[in-house]
């Protein structure tokens, strides 16, 4: 099993991030994610526990539940099914105000499920996860922050790169 995370600033605020990224059919903003939806809504929101978002990317297709939902601060979810089949045991998105916005950490943990899984998903997998985390979040910022005047460049912390575990 590998883990990715990838964190990045967003100049808004706490709510705002947190809305954009719990609402899967935001991803379609990127090249990368070709469809996403909201299969069955969840507990008392439409993303909360027990929610089922559906993604087809570039590199394959999952299907996500939502097992923690504690707006604005954080999300979980587990991807149930998947092609490429692959093994996940975590997803997790956390939403924490600091100086200049709101600070996202996206961490999941997974392995391709093919012959010489862990390598595939460490030579393959991780680069791509890292790039399309970035890609999403740098259209919630892009579209969180179109419309203001002092709008900041965009801060990445200094853990942007892929933190493999």
């Amino acid at each position: 099993m590998e883990t990715v995370t990838v964190r990045r600033v967003i100049a808004a605020p706490m709510a705002d991030v947190f809305d954009w990224c719990a609402t899967t059919t935001n991803y379609t903003r990127t090249p990368s994610v070709l469809r996403a939806r909201l299969a069955r809504p969840g507990v008392g929101a439409p993303y909360g526990v027990g929610a089922v978002r559906v993604h087809t990317w570039t590199i394959g297709w999952f299907r996500e539940r939502i097992t923690a939902y504690n707006p604005p601060h954080e999300f979980d979810y587990v991807v149930d099914r998947s092609f490429p089949p692959a093994r996940h045991e975590l997803g997790r998105m956390t939403f924490t105000e600091v100086a200049g916005g709101t600070l996202v950490v996206w961490t999941t943990t997974c392995q391709v499920r093919l012959p010489f899984g862990a390598a595939i998903t460490r030579v393959l997998a991780q680069p791509v996860i890292t790039h399309v985390f970035g890609k999403i979040l740098d259209a919630a910022d892009t579209a969180l922050t179109a419309n203001r005047a002092d709008r900041p460049r965009r801060v990445d912390s200094p853990g942007d790169q892929p933190a493999v575990q």
